[in-house]
Order: C-alpha cells, then sequence, then structure tokens
C-alpha cells in the first residue's frame, strides 16, 4: 500500500474519531446525571466525559477535561435557576466549548436570559433524546438551537435591553415591603407565579406586579436575576427574621 494511501486512511481515521462529541452534564442530582448519560450510552456520536450537581464540580471538570458540549440544568444542587449563575462564567472562561441550556419549561424569559449568559441552545428536559441529539449535534456545528418564537423573543429582548447585571445594593434591598419579601422568598424556592399567589392567597396578576416593583427597587429585570441576586447576598445572620427566610435569602429578606 503506498503512503499516500495510508495517510489518506490515516485521515479519515482522525475525521471519525473528531466527530465523537465530548459531553459534560450538569444537573441537580447525580441520579438526573446518570439518567441521562445513561441515554447517551448507545449513541456513538456523543460521549459523556463529566457529570457535576454544583458550580464548583462544573469548574473543576472543565478544567481538567475536553469538553466540546456542555449540558448545565437551569438547577443544581445549590438550587432553583442556580445553573444560570454558572452560564456566563463558562462563557467567559471556556470560549472553546458551546453551552447548551437544559430548561423545565421553555418560559420566555429564561430563554432569554440563557441567550445573554452566551447559550448558543435551549431544550426542555421533557422533549425526546433524539431531538436533544439534533441539538447539540446543531450546536457542535455552529448553529444556534432554538425555534422560531424563541429567536424572535431573544431578538426583540436584545434590541432594547441592557446586559445581565446584579444589584449589589442592600439599601435597595431594605425598601422592599414585607409582601414583596414574601413573594422573592417564594420565587428563590422555586415556586412560579401561580404557584406563589396560590400560597399566599393572591392573585396571579398581583404577584406579577410585586415582582415587577422589586425588579425596579434592585435594578434588575427578571426571575433569574433575582436569584443570583440572593446568592450573591452577604449572610450575615438576624435574629429578627424567620429562619426558613434566613436559610434562603439571609440579608435581602432582613428587617
Amino acid at each position: 500500500m503506498g503512503s499516500s494511501k495510508i495517510q489518506q486512511l490515516q485521515a479519515r481515521h482522525t475525521d471519525s474519531k473528531r466527530q465523537v462529541i465530548d459531553l459534560l452534564i450538569a444537573d441537580e442530582s447525580s441520579m438526573h446525571c446518570q439518567l441521562l448519560k445513561a441515554a447517551f450510552r448507545y449513541r456513538s456520536s456523543f460521549r459523556v466525559v463529566a457529570s457535576a450537581v454544583s458550580r464548583q464540580e462544573i469548574i473543576d471538570a472543565m478544567n481538567s477535561r475536553n469538553v466540546d458540549i456542555a449540558l448545565i440544568n437551569e438547577t443544581l444542587q445549590e438550587g432553583p435557576l442556580t445553573g444560570f449563575g454558572v452560564l456566563s462564567e463558562l462563557h467567559s472562561l471556556f470560549p472553546k466549548t458551546r453551552v447548551i441550556a437544559m430548561l423545565k419549561a421553555a418560559h420566555e424569559d429564561l430563554v432569554i436570559d440563557a441567550f445573554r449568559a452566551g447559550v448558543k441552545g435551549v431544550f426542555c428536559d421533557a422533549e425526546p433524546l433524539h431531538v436533544i441529539c439534533k441539538c447539540i449535534s446543531a450546536v457542535r456545528e455552529g448553529q444556534i438551537w432554538a425555534n422560531s418564537s424563541q429567536l424572535s423573543a431573544v431578538l426583540d429582548a436584545f434590541a432594547g435591553a441592557s446586559p445581565l447585571r446584579l444589584a449589589n445594593s442592600q439599601e435597595s434591598a431594605r425598601r422592599l415591603t414585607k409582601r414583596e419579601k414574601d413573594v422573592v422568598r417564594l420565587v428563590v424556592e422555586g415556586y412560579t407565579n401561580r404557584q406563589a399567589a396560590e400560597k399566599l392567597g393572591l392573585t396571579e396578576h398581583t404577584v406579577s406586579n410585586y415582582l415587577f416593583r422589586t425588579y425596579e427597587k434592585l435594578g434588575i429585570s427578571s426571575r433569574v436575576e433575582l436569584v443570583l441576586y440572593a446568592l450573591k447576598s452577604p449572610q450575615p445572620r438576624s435574629s429578627h427574621v424567620d429562619s426558613d427566610c434566613q436559610e434562603l435569602f439571609p440579608q435581602f429578606l432582613a428587617t
């Protein structure tokens, strides 16, 4: 066999190896990670090289392995929507790795915040595996994965919105009323507006109004930013605050 033929075969073998997409899976529990990893086991084009349940585990895995695509669930071990806190960090620290957000439901505000943080695609947990595989393959090839209505919402938001930001002023947090704090506490727990309304004996419209007023006082624009604000707030203890509230929002909910 001639040397040129051998080189062609080697090139094909190298290309074949490159077609395997190395994945990192980050979810709220090890069991969820293992279930998704098992689903990819019989897909020869994908290889799960790491799994994680927290921000630190994600960063450690990214630093120690080559990852083509990082699948980050909106919820990590730290709580609801905490996956969003990692997205922009991955985009900045590991620019060669493309990030996909896994959402429990494709609410428009969550989709917008995900793309604002630098993801290249979004899909819902409930979607079948073959759709997830198409999403990963498309993103690996440099495409954006989102449906037309999601893309339209993202483009509209990017045209008129400021970048993701986090307020830092404790004074702003102290301006919240007790009822606004009640709503915020439930949002941080992962309640939807409707669930929070049922819990507090309010209408869904009233809860939405409380949230909008909270956003204005804190200088933020979405429930994702609200949760990230809570996570980044100082954590001193106060005897004047309900213990359950302190667990969730220590300084933010202090009276």
